[in-house]
């Protein structure tokens, strides 16, 4: 048996029962007083907002320097705290000048472009509250489901019983939808994945394009469901129905159990939308779980011109949905919502006894998003981010920005196809625009893979624009999805400029402008940031400037695409 331990004096003040302040003495060392906080955040505001503000002018992406990544690689925990001053000047020195370059308009590789500002400010307050969006009786619990249901209503998904949850990003968002739809497959097929697993059931068969995101594949296997079956596209990159009509007759005639087809509202290569309305009807027939990834695309609904593509996406059982892609929300933001809402909770709910609070008596609310995902701490920022920027927007503002990114898209295609030296290899409805260099005479796609491969490393280096490849049915692309909020054609000039400029270096045409990639790799951008310097104790404390009131939206559409034979002819730089 364990001794019993004497009992500690605790050093009670005898006359009043307290403790004595010595508990208190030593300060927490995240201690920081009102006025330094202050001082701090207009500073750091300030040196922020030069940044932003000279950003357009700067390389897209400055190469990490060696020293820099050793520096960071070997840092050491300090043996004693850093006053913060020195922790941010450490920040401005090593991090700000050597991000990934998706907050400059001439960011066009992957789809993570820039962040609205007001966003940012947004991130900065949801810290400030620090609240998780767990749930319960709070604000924040509300302003998530308003985001959800405002999302949900901009794409024209069914309002009467559908659910959704605010998640981290695309990737995130499918496979919520996808665990969703397992707890669903397998119920319909007579058992409860809850209790019983996948061990010892039939094999639940997914069907997914061959042009989806690899993150449904990633989720496939991860959740117990093997690889999927990939079904071939048809000329415009769109899932062939009836060859997945077939597929699955011939996988249930195997004995195996069909139960998901996950489809695209924008592929990420080509911004290919697949016949929803069709695969609705399929699915319907063959009593299918219907997702759609529309964590890229799915906004592209705003624009009238493109709405009609997304015909039968209201039909879809799932779908997930990224603000922090085109919404201009910073990262991260992702959306999945459910059709049949209470699928959520049932996939989800799990309540211990240390987290049972019964409704109506005290904190307790009667929504719970905990109740609706794996997580139980969430990052309310993600609604607060997203509400304000769609309440800065507007549907109005909202519409305008999707069909101006659309209208720019095309107006690349023009520059690239009155370009001799550009090749249009693959447009989509959207804005992806996969295209290459081909120099005079030459016809060989492998020497031609070989040289964009090259380009692409040599224009991300350069700094003037950043441009990622894909692969369109063996030819390397270079692949553009602007998003930037403040895009314009200049902009798609100097991408389409810059990759023409690349090329003829490495064909030996035209040499590297002096100082190019000096100019990308330099370091000077924190050297030119002011330093944070602390206002000495009982200064006062300068006057915040005021905010001024928002402007009224004004609609903003891209200019008609002209003298598109000309626009490579002229000596551009990206604008601010």
């Amino acid at each position: 048996m364990r001794p019993a331990v004497p009992p500690v004096d605790i050093g009670l003040d005898e006359c009043n029962g307290t403790i004595p302040e010595r508990y208190s003495t030593i300060r927490s060392p995240f201690f920081m007083d009102d006025l330094a906080f202050r001082n701090l955040g207009h500073q750091l505001v300030d040196i922020l907002a030069a940044y932003l503000e000279k950003l357009p002018d700067e390389p897209v992406y400055r190469p990490l320097p060696a020293a820099v990544q050793k520096e960071l690689a070997t840092m050491t925990i300090p043996a004693e705290g850093m006053v913060p001053e020195d922790v941010i000047a450490g920040f401005l020195r090593l991090v700000l000048p050597y991000g990934r370059g998706q907050n400059h308009p001439c960011f066009a590789a992957f789809v993570d472009p820039a962040a609205s500002k007001l966003s940012m400010l947004a991130a900065f307050a949801a810290a400030v509250t620090n609240t998780s969006g767990a749930g319960g009786s709070y604000a924040a619990i509300y302003v998530e489901q308003a985001v959800i249901r405002w999302l949900a209503e901009i794409v024209g998904f069914p309002a009467d019983g559908t659910d959704g949850v605010l998640l981290g990003g695309g990737s995130d968002a499918n496979r919520h939808c996808l665990e969703v739809a397992r707890y669903w497959g397998a119920k319909v097929n007579g058992w409860d994945v809850r209790t019983e697993g996948l061990h010892g059931h039939p094999q639940l068969t997914m069907y997914m394009s061959e042009e989806g995101h690899s993150c449904l594949e990633k989720a496939a296997f991860t959740l117990g469901l093997g690889a999927p079956r990939k079904i071939r596209v048809d000329d415009d990159f769109r899932m062939n129905v009836d060859d997945l009509e077939a597929a699955i007759v011939a996988d249930r005639r195997a004995g195996g159990r069909p139960f998901l087809v996950a489809a695209n509202a924008g592929s990420v290569k080509t911004g290919a939308i697949d016949p929803l309305d069709d695969l609705a009807e399929l699915c319907q027939q063959e009593h299918l779980w219907l997702h759609v990834d529309g964590a890229y695309g799915g906004f592209g609904v705003l624009d009238p011109r493109a709405a009609p593509l997304y015909a039968g996406l209201e039909r879809a059982d799932s779908l997930a949905l990224d603000p922090h892609k085109w919404l201009s929300v910073a990262i991260g933001c992702s959306c999945a919502l459910v059709r049949d809402g209470a699928l959520l909770q049932d996939t989800y709910k799990l309540i211990p006894s240390y987290l049972s609070l019964p409704p109506g008596q005290g904190f307790a609310g009667d929504v719970w998003y905990s109740h609706r995902s794996a997580e139980q701490t969430r990052d309310s920022g993600r609604a607060l981010k997203t509400f304000w920027n769609m309440q800065q927007a507007g549907k109005a503002g909202l519409v305008d920005h999707v069909r101006r990114h659309i209208d720019l898209a095309r107006y690349l295609e023009q520059v690239i196809e009155a370009t001799p030296d550009l090749q249009l290899l693959a447009s989509g409805p959207l804005t992806a625009v996969c295209f290459r260099y081909v120099p005079a005479g030459e016809t060989g796609d492998e020497r031609l893979n070989r040289l964009n491969q090259a380009i692409a490393a040599d224009l991300q280096v350069e700094g003037r624009a950043f441009l990622a490849g894909t692969d369109i049915r063996g030819r390397f692309g270079l692949r553009s999805c602007a998003l930037h909020y403040d895009l314009d054609e200049r902009h798609v000039r100097e991408i389409a400029h810059a990759v023409r400029d690349a090329g003829h270096r490495r064909v030996g045409a035209t040499p590297l402008k002096e100082g190019a990639h000096q100019r990308a790799t330099a370091l000077g951008s924190a050297a030119a940031l002011p330093e944070i310097t602390p206002i000495p104790a009982g200064a006062d404390l300068p006057a915040a400037a005021a905010v001024p009131a928002t402007a009224a939206h004004t609609s903003r559409t891209a200019r008609p695409a002209s003298a598109a034979s000309a626009a490579l002819t002229e000596e551009t730089t990206c604008p601010s």
